[in-house]
């Protein structure tokens, strides 16, 4: 991480790690719907474990960072990745899964957003 450090700001590559990171656990958690959507089910449980590993191995440097040297709280931390999991999980579902893009969508985003106003307001 000392090569980010030179050059992004602390809390710029918390957001970067937990996106990236978000990226990895999505495709974990529901990757194998389609692309083991025929393998046993304990495939898929062992193909996505490997793949949370390389979810753990970003978020943990994600987290560390962003609470210990950008100073947010954990509960910053928390809303910032549910935040990011709408971002990712969003055009997952309609580009990789062909779901349909839904208006329900949008009103989760608009409680996140409300979220995001209550855990980072000062008070």
């Amino acid at each position: 991480m000392s090569a980010l450090s030179s050059f992004l700001p602390l809390p710029l590559q918390t957001v970067l790690l937990l996106a990236a990171s978000n990226v990895f656990m999505t495709f974990a958690w529901y990757g194998h719907l389609r692309s083991l959507a025929t393998a046993p089910w304990y495939t898929a449980a062992f193909v996505s474990w490997g793949i949370a590993l390389a979810e753990y191995l970003l978020q943990v440097p994600a987290n560390r960072i962003g609470h210990q040297q950008a100073g947010f709280s954990v509960g910053q931390l928390k809303i910032m990745q549910e935040v990011i999991t709408l971002l990712v999980f969003v055009p997952f579902a309609v580009f990789f899964l062909k779901e349909p893009l839904k208006l329900d969508y949008l009103w989760a985003a608009l409680c996140m957003v409300g979220a995001v106003y209550f855990i980072f307001r000062n008070g």
